[in-house]
């Protein structure tokens, strides 16, 4: 189902392919670039890395069998997709801290931002990959030494993104995704602290994802559930 393009550098892969979407690109266009100068992440973070190092890739997705109320849920299928794409590419284990950052021992191994898209054509969805493959930042994780090569890790991504992807929009309320998504899920069981805007930290246990993606925190004075949009920061509050 992919179309893929390469760039040898651009500011931002999910900039680029939200100007395709705006202008009727069909669902299925990738976009890698080898190097990204103004990387995204979610709530505007910058993701940066080596010029080549990494994987840095943006896909173009057009759901329209599946209710916009259960596209929250996007954002944690391409991050089981990720993980398992990283098992593939280069037999090592990842997780996954909620909503879907990849980790490699407890360290950022690759940023997922997935952004909803209003076009002439409908609503889309625009989802962007930061892995780091061969280097890494400073307190970053890679894939160094796995074998792993940047053509590898995408090969992979996108097949397993694919099958995902295609099972999703067949039946979104199959519960295989959910089971995945709490297996690799490292949030779960962990006590943590949500900084909310204009509001106290929510501190508490990650007990599980409900059905709509969201996280659900048992608190001293009973559960919530808090979808990613609403949480700036969400930390381990260990004791």
């Amino acid at each position: 189902m992919w179309r893929v393009n390469r760039v040898d550098s651009t500011g931002s892969t999910n900039a680029d392919v939200t100007a395709l979407a705006r202008t009727g690109e069909p669902e299925g266009y990738v976009l890698v670039a080898g190097e990204q100068t103004a990387g995204r992440g979610r709530l505007g973070r910058s993701w940066s890395s080596p010029p080549g190092s990494s994987l840095a890739v943006s896909v173009l997705l057009r759901p329209t069998a599946v209710p916009v109320q259960q596209w929250s849920w996007l954002p944690l299928l391409i991050g089981v997709a990720a993980v398992e794409a990283v098992h593939d590419a280069a037999a090592v284990k990842a997780t996954l801290k909620w909503p879907n950052d990849v980790l490699l021992d407890g360290r950022k191994l690759a940023g997922i931002l997935v952004e909803r898209v209003e076009t002439p054509a409908g609503a889309c969805a625009v989802a962007g990959i930061g892995m780091n493959v061969t280097a890494a930042p400073d307190g970053a994780a890679s894939l160094a030494g796995s074998g792993a090569t940047v053509d590898g890790v995408l090969d992979a991504l996108l097949a397993r993104l694919a099958r995902r992807y295609h099972a999703w929009t067949a039946d979104p309320d199959a519960p295989d995704l959910a089971q995945a998504y709490r297996a690799a899920c490292v949030t779960i069981g962990r006590d943590v602290r949500a900084d909310l805007p204009g509001a106290d930290p929510l501190t508490g246990r990650a007990v599980d994802i409900d059905g709509d993606g969201r996280l659900v925190i048992a608190t001293s004075t009973g559960e919530r559930a808090v979808g990613a949009g609403e949480i700036i920061h969400l930390r381990p509050n260990d004791r």
